[in-house]
């Protein structure tokens, strides 16, 4: 029996279809992180859940349908991890010291997620060749991260600067962890993050 359409157009579905796509979108995860993208077959997808592909085939319209809830779950996990850390935050500091610290900690966490999703984002691409995924996919984090920039330059916190520049810096020294992490299985996360952190208080701090 195929899932009642909702009043705004979404599908209702049962718990066990829920429960169902949520095996599935996990074992897609794990096995894009140990055999990459391009090799993640619905057929090794399936023999991991230990169901058919008919199964994936009822849940899921195809590869392409299900790459992108994993990409999405791994956005919406992290979203939420990392904007919990900064919500009990009242200084500007304090904002970026948590968004430092819990975007670290969630790439320690989720190791299998950012695999996963690192393969996805170089592997996942159009027919002519294009990336699916691109740098617009963070803008939404961007602009988090910008705002909390802005906030302390107007509270006098931080000293003035291109608040788009330094959000992408501190963008792409967070995400330099997963390069690290692949490479060095015993990376120090506590000493990498503490460096993160007392780099950027001294890159954006106001003299004086």
């Amino acid at each position: 029996m195929r899932p009642k359409k909702e009043t705004d157009g979404q599908e209702a579905r049962s718990f066990i279809e829920v429960a169902r796509r949520a095996q599935i979108v996990k074992c897609a995860i794990e096995v894009i992180a140990e055999v990459g993208y391009a090799q993640a077959s619905l057929a090794l997808i399936a023999k991991r859940a230990e169901i058919s592909k008919g199964v994936i085939s009822y849940h899921f319209k195809g590869k392409d349908e299900l790459i992108q809830q994993v990409v999405e779950e791994a956005f919406t996990l992290g979203d939420a991890f990392v904007r919990s850390r900064i919500e009990g935050q009242t200084t500007a500091a304090g904002m970026l010291r948590a968004y430092i610290e819990a975007t670290v900690e969630f790439y320690r966490t989720h190791r299998t997620h950012m695999v996963a999703l690192l393969d996805i984002w170089s592997g996942y691409r159009h027919e002519d060749g294009r990336l699916r995924l691109n740098v617009t996919a963070n803008e939404p984090e961007l602009a988090d991260v910008e705002q909390i920039f802005q906030f302390g330059q107007l509270t006098g916190e931080f000293r003035q600067f291109s608040t788009r520049v330094m959000t992408v810096t501190v963008k792409q020294a967070v995400d330099g962890v997963l390069m690290q992490m692949g490479v060095y299985p015993d990376l120090d996360f506590e000493s990498y993050t503490q460096e993160l952190v007392e780099t950027f208080e001294i890159a954006t701090r106001k003299e004086g």
